[in-house]
């Protein structure tokens, strides 16, 4: 008999996290019941210690108590009877249910393993703080992890997560930049599950088609009709991690980066200070990017959008089965998406710049404490396999990390975004800087930019003080350039 256990999550979560998430929202609650049996480990079960107890006192984040580790194999396994691992990630609504449905098969096709599912809170914040209490106190389950994309080099750096060498792709296997935000010095340390993108929607039944620059979605934007159409573009402008997001698609456009290739901090650089430049003004030109974004995230924009009130709107893919919902939208059947697109003024003189797309999404890593790592790797490359991605594309909408899918009829099917258009944007895909102190670095980012935007400081002065504070804060965890340019093969 094959059995999923579902375990409760954790009661004592810790509060006042700095980070915040951009995850996708779950949309899917509810649905049918999976038809395998479920055994509850009693209510606030914990991870089973490794070692005695007395381990280091948590810390908000790996950075916290960052010391760079090199990647450790892991325990061998245990002989005798199935191995048991432990999955833990989103496990609510009919996500729970397509997890226990797939892990189910996987048990069928490999005996000497029993999964059991460790239900975490939803809120990527407190999942966070959650995993960091558990791998702090170096607990071997759970065995499975499931990681946001700013995650994975935290947790390689901090020696939590194990190296995936072994499962390492063949090039094209993924979308390259979902496989470089999984990479630590060099090693991947994880496999991307699903993508998550930053898409700009635009109207069909206003516009012939998406602008080809900056310049044009501004001309765009200020011709439209006030009268019907109050807004011309909509972002998330409030202080969280979705503004990063909104400036790291607008630093593409103009050819500039958060960190070098080299590891030097680059934000204080020309082209970054044209992007804020341009949102800025954007924001106090009279209102074609209104005000009022500066305290709104994903839903507030969505909001106006599936209203009729904006011609354009930068969010994240869940909102497009919400915007084609004939029964709540205002703007079903008259809308489709982009990637944010390049700046025409830099075209020429900086060959960087792109359509950019912030990258997002969910991935699989490994204990480096678990009991069974070989049994654990097997569950991460069975979940990450074609198949059971076209699943949670058909049952979930999410998708996939394989750009090979996007020609398969089959995930045609399943997303309610067109597969050409999904695949453009996420080919724009950048991920944020990888190195282990990201969330303390957006953190930083957060508070300058908003005070650009708000019109406390000036652009190029905001940007002047974040380089500075983001320089001292790689120097205070001793990441030298090169250590943070080591962070992609």
């Amino acid at each position: 008999r094959t059995e999923v256990k579902i375990n409760g999550p954790e009661d004592d979560l810790l509060q006042g996290s700095t980070e915040q998430s951009i995850l996708q929202p779950d949309l899917a609650r509810g649905g049918p019941r999976a038809p395998l049996g479920l055994m509850d480990r009693p209510t606030g079960a914990r991870p089973r210690r490794d070692r005695p107890t007395g381990a280091p006192p948590l810390r908000t984040t790996a950075a916290a108590l960052l010391v760079l580790l090199p990647g450790c194999d892991g325990a061998s396994e245990g002989p005798g009877g199935p191995a048991h691992i432990v999955f833990s990630g989103s496990a609510v609504g009919r996500e729970a249910e397509l997890v226990r449905s797939q892990l189910g098969r996987f048990m069928a096709e490999n005996p000497d393993v029993m999964v059991e599912v460790q239900a975490t809170p939803d809120a990527a914040d407190q999942r966070h703080q959650l995993y960091v209490q558990w791998l702090n106190a170096r607990v071997g389950e759970p065995d499975v992890l499931q990681l946001d994309v700013i995650w994975t080099p935290e947790f390689a750096a901090a020696g939590w997560i194990l190296p995936l060498d072994s499962l390492a792709p063949e090039r094209g296997a993924f979308f390259p930049a979902t496989l470089a935000a999984n990479s630590w010095n060099g090693r991947l340390y994880a496999l991307p599950w699903f993508v998550d993108v930053g898409m700009l929607y635009w109207r069909t039944d206003l516009l012939d088609g998406p602008p080809a620059t900056l310049e044009e979605l501004a001309r765009m934007a200020r011709a439209r009709d006030p009268e019907t159409t109050p807004y011309g573009f909509v972002w998330q402008g409030a202080r969280y991690e979705g503004l990063v997001t909104v400036f790291l698609e607008h630093l593409g456009a103009f050819g500039g980066e958060i960190v070098d290739e080299e590891g030097r901090v680059a934000v204080a650089r020309a082209p970054a200070v044209d992007a804020l430049r341009f949102m800025t003004a954007a924001v106090a030109e009279g209102g074609w990017v209104p005000s009022a974004v500066l305290a709104w995230r994903e839903e507030q924009t969505r909001f106006a959008f599936q209203n009729g009130q904006a011609l354009f709107m930068r969010n994240w893919p869940y909102a497009y089965s919400l915007l084609a919902d004939r029964s709540a939208s205002e703007v079903a059947g008259r809308f489709a998406v982009a990637p944010l697109p390049v700046a025409g003024a830099v075209l020429t003189s900086a060959p960087n710049a792109a359509p950019t797309a912030a990258l997002g999404g969910a991935q699989l890593a490994v204990n480096a404490r678990s009991r069974h790592p070989d049994a654990a790797r097997r569950v991460v490359e069975y979940l990450t396999r074609p198949d059971q991605m076209l699943e949670r594309a058909r049952v979930l909408g999410q998708y996939p990390s394989r750009p090979d899918l996007y020609d398969d009829p089959r995930l045609a099917e399943a997303l309610p975004v067109p597969a050409a258009e999904a695949r453009r944007v996420i080919e724009r895909a950048r991920p944020r800087p990888v190195i282990p102190v990201y969330t303390e670095l957006s953190t930083i980012l957060q508070i300058w930019l908003h005070r650009a935007l708000t019109g406390q400081r000036d652009p190029a002065m905001a940007l002047a003080e974040a380089a500075r504070e983001i320089e001292r804060l790689l120097e205070r965890v001793r990441l030298a350039p090169t250590a943070v340019a080591g962070a992609t093969p």
